[in-house]
């Protein structure tokens, strides 16, 4: 396996990972793999971006104006109470 040097981490960017990583219940080492696995898939995933997916699923049917990409916003699941 590779091994990574990241040099000058700001104080609290290190405090943020440690208390991140004692939510999780491991190492933080083990939470900064976690962090750059997730992005790595992230990237390749979301590399269009959906509203660029959306776009080109509709692009033979006359859409013409941009939609928007959505970064940042969280999923919340629909409530049928």
């Amino acid at each position: 396996m590779a091994q990574l040097v990241v040099r000058r981490i700001e104080a609290e960017v290190k405090e943020r990972l440690h208390r991140r990583a004692k939510r999780h219940g491991r190492s933080m080492e083990e939470e900064v793999r976690d962090i750059l696995r997730s992005a790595a898939r992230e990237d390749e995933a979301l590399a269009g971006g959906l509203g660029t997916e959306i776009a080109s699923l509709f692009a033979k049917s006359g859409l013409k104006n941009d939609i928007a990409e959505l970064h940042g916003h969280t999923v919340k699941p629909a409530s049928f109470e």
